[in-house]
């Protein structure tokens, strides 16, 4: 049975936790989703006992700093496992065409060429266009457009060992457009920018964002049994499960979920 291990739950401009980024396990292999913005996330990985060289599939859904700039530090210190013998296999990082080129650019200006010479070996940089399917950890994983208004941007589906189908939504509103990959799901990952009460406080609409109530409806229309909500702000982290929970629970009648970082799920 996969689990779902959760190194970050904050948006962007958090410093009480760390950016949204997760992995799901499957037996002692990782399949890693973003990294955050920076290496945070190694001790994250430490605290959580994630090895690296249990990573060998990253995806990165888009450019934004909040999810790209602890990709370098991935590569960083993979590539460094792999210089001295201590990583096995290749690390496997997927993301959109347009996203390689960044990816290769910020490694150019900030790693050292011999982490650098690493990147179309042991390394590998796979562009995947919106709809292709992929296996990883044995688990068909199919990638899509989610139709971004910023910067592009791709969610993935996972299903799982059990036959149902996990669906990661990215950082933004579900679009309607991506109804045929978000339909059935059983369990769905969404953001909740903050409560709807505090709407005019952060302002999620303006920044295209949800607040707790959208994506709660959101979940209970498409009858996903499963909700997980984050990519939050982080003023009152104490009472956000609490809060987040109850106002969610007032339109959606499935599990809600709202972790902390360093939180491990069972799906």
């Amino acid at each position: 049975m996969e689990q779902l291990y959760v190194f970050g739950t904050g948006n962007a401009a958090v410093s009480r936790c760390y950016n949204t980024c997760f992995a799901i396990r499957q037996g002692d292999e990782f399949f890693m989703v973003d990294a955050g913005g920076g290496n945070g996330i190694l001790r994250i990985l430490e605290d959580m006992e994630v090895p690296l060289t249990r990573i060998h599939h990253l995806f990165v859904t888009h450019e934004h700093t909040d999810h790209i700039l602890g990709v370098v530090w991935m590569i960083r210190m993979i590539g460094q496992q792999i210089n001295k013998g201590n990583y096995q296999g290749q690390l496997n990082i997927y993301c959109h065409p347009g996203l390689v080129d960044t990816i290769l650019t910020l490694c150019r200006l900030t790693t050292q060429k011999k982490i650098q010479k690493l990147i179309g070996g042991p390394i590998q940089l796979i562009a995947v266009e919106d709809g292709e399917t992929r296996t990883i950890l044995e688990h068909p994983v199919t990638f899509f457009d989610i139709h971004s208004t910023k910067a592009p941007q791709f969610g993935f589906t996972m299903i799982l060992s059990d036959g149902t189908k996990l669906a990661c939504a990215g950082d933004e509103p579900y679009n309607p457009l991506c109804e045929r990959y978000v339909t059935g799901s059983r369990w769905l990952l969404h953001e909740a920018f903050c409560l709807y009460e505090n709407r005019e406080r952060f302002q999620p609409y303006e920044k295209h964002h949800s607040t707790v109530k959208d994506a709660a409806e959101l979940a209970e229309s498409l009858r996903i049994p499963n909700l997980i909500l984050w990519h939050t702000e982080d003023k009152n982290l104490a009472e956000r499960k609490e809060k987040y929970t109850a106002e969610g629970k007032q339109y959606y009648s499935g599990n809600l979920l709202v972790p902390d970082d360093g939180e491990i799920i069972t799906l």
